[in-house]
């Protein structure tokens, strides 16, 4: 896991906290082609029907191109509210 700051200075572990504070307690995982597994349903969706409800950018400590999306959404299958570090095919999805 990237232990990076986020342009607001908080740490991936902070920014985890904050967003199991607030019921993101699931997790989902990248699959190729933009599409992404959630971990409660385990179910893939295809990253551009999933609800984002934040996304969170952080950047290395030593390194600012070591950047780590971490993002809040939502499973469009079960519901259920889940965090996500995701690559660069399923950012551009969810950036629609």
């Amino acid at each position: 896991m990237n232990s990076g700051y986020s342009s607001d200075g908080w740490t991936v572990t902070e920014i985890l906290r904050e967003y199991d504070a607030e019921g993101y307690a699931g997790q989902f995982a990248s699959r190729p082609d933009g599409f992404v597994v959630c971990f409660s349903c385990h179910e893939q969706s295809p990253a551009r029907e999933v609800q984002v409800h934040e996304l969170r950018r952080t950047e290395g400590a030593s390194d600012p191109a070591d950047m780590l999306a971490v993002i809040a959404m939502a499973c469009p299958r079960c519901g259920a509210r889940e965090v996500s570090f995701d690559d660069a095919v399923v950012l551009r999805a969810l950036e629609r």
